[in-house]
């Protein structure tokens, strides 16, 4: 109870600190990577299937639109009815966009693959 703010509150740092102890400074940068890199691929992948990429991607979000804000919202709407993913709405300097965070050191390029099929599924089935 001397280390957090209050002591109802839980230690939020373990985490941290646990990740850091069991994997390193390399393992953490390995992971962070890893994180980036599939961002990236589902950038190419969706700006490949005609989908607009608004952000730059240097870390885990990518930003994406359709052609229209309403078929931004509706592929949005078909793509969480589908639960073959899940992704956020959201808004960029009044744009709506689909928010899609690649969070899980376990998601693998065959994730991303499947990820891209179901939003090309979603647009086309809105």
């Amino acid at each position: 109870m001397l280390y957090t703010p209050e002591m109802s509150r839980r230690g939020r740092a373990i985490e941290l600190w646990a990740t850091l102890k069991i994997l390193g400074k390399g393992g953490v940068a390995g992971l962070v990577d890893g994180l980036c890199e599939r961002a990236q691929q589902f950038a190419g992948q969706m700006s490949a299937q005609g989908f607009h990429i608004l952000n730059e991607v240097v870390f885990n979000q990518v930003l994406v639109t359709c052609d229209t804000p309403e078929h931004t919202a509706a592929t949005l709407n078909a793509l969480q009815q589908s639960g073959e993913c899940w992704c956020g709405g959201g808004r960029w300097h009044e744009t709506p966009v689909i928010r899609v965070s690649v969070c899980s050191w376990a998601t693998t390029v065959e994730d991303i693959n499947r990820t891209v099929a179901a939003f090309v599924r979603a647009r086309e089935a809105s």
